[in-house]
């Protein structure tokens, strides 16, 4: 439940509906990992043969890099830019500004998460046997981790002070594995996103998604999330709840990981003083997800 009361003046569709702004028939799914995003992957890919869009993704590398050097991102702007329409183009990458390279805005869209919850599954997400043997198939030369790293468990991970779980205010970690900082994926290339939990990257962050986003999911939130990309893109996501509902028990098994134990909510709590915020950034999509929401029930509500 979000806590922010939203005022009716604020419940705009026009207002809320970034799609407009878009100048291409072109998803750009730069996805968050550990966000459900395997799952909305396939709803893409299932939802590209019923409403003839073509999908593509694209392909697993050995070693991931989000923040690109801006020849690289007016590389793969334009490799994006080249697509037949109508498309999906999906990487894992940080906000990429097209019109900055003259070339056409595609329709910009994300899935968030708790940032606690998240950097949770992540650290078993990597540490799941399944997740080494798929590597170890696409790339047989990658070392094989050491036994101990593998038997780390988060709340002792948390509680001894290990590195790997201090989350340190300003800490800058490069590389997709410094998967502490969901709202990289939305400040953009900027060394200025770089360090954890700061006020500027928070701030870069919100602007991009009110601005350029025309919807940013919440993996809590899932049937409203689903209503929304529904209702504002309904170009390539209509029938989304129908494809999800008959597939669901499926679906919801994308990715998901069996070795995950739980974890106490005081160490949780003790993690969450430290993501401030990231919390803030989350809620902020959250509030904004349930505003699309509304103001997309009201319009139709009062429709004559």
């Amino acid at each position: 439940m979000v806590q922010t009361v939203i005022s009716m003046q604020s419940l705009n569709v026009y207002d809320l509906n970034n799609t407009r702004k878009a100048k291409m028939e072109l998803v750009f799914f730069n996805r968050v990992p550990k966000v459900g995003s395997q799952t909305f992957m396939e709803l893409l890919r299932r939802l590209s043969e019923r409403n003839n869009f073509q999908f593509n993704r694209d392909a697993v590398q050995k070693v991931e890099t989000i923040r690109l050097a801006e020849d690289q991102q007016q590389e793969m702007a334009e490799v994006i830019s080249d697509l037949p329409v109508p498309s999906v183009f999906i990487k894992h990458v940080c906000y990429t500004n097209f019109s900055k390279f003259n070339l056409p805005i595609p329709i910009y869209i994300n899935v968030v998460r708790d940032p606690v919850e998240r950097v949770i599954s992540w650290f078993y997400y990597v540490r799941a046997p399944w997740y080494f043997v798929e590597r170890k198939a696409a790339f047989p030369d990658l070392p094989l981790p050491h036994p101990g790293w593998l038997k780390k468990d988060f709340e002792t991970c948390v509680l001894s002070g290990d590195q790997e779980c201090t989350y340190t205010q300003g800490v800058s970690v490069e590389g997709i594995g410094d998967h502490r900082r969901q709202s990289l994926f939305f400040c953009g290339h900027a060394y200025e996103c770089t360090p954890f939990n700061t006020v500027g990257a928070l701030e870069r962050a919100k602007h991009a998604v009110e601005s350029q986003y025309a919807v940013v999911g919440v993996l809590e939130d899932l049937n409203t999330t689903l209503a929304v990309f529904e209702k504002y893109i309904p170009r390539f996501f209509q029938g989304v709840r129908e494809i999800y509902d008959t597939s669901a028990e499926y679906l919801t098994k994308i990715n998901k990981n069996n070795f995950k134990p739980p974890v106490s909510e005081k160490v949780k709590d003790i993690v969450r003083r430290n993501f401030t915020n990231e919390i803030e950034f989350y809620q902020f999509c959250r509030q904004r997800l349930h505003k699309q929401y509304l103001a997309a029930h009201l319009a139709q509500k009062h429709l004559p």
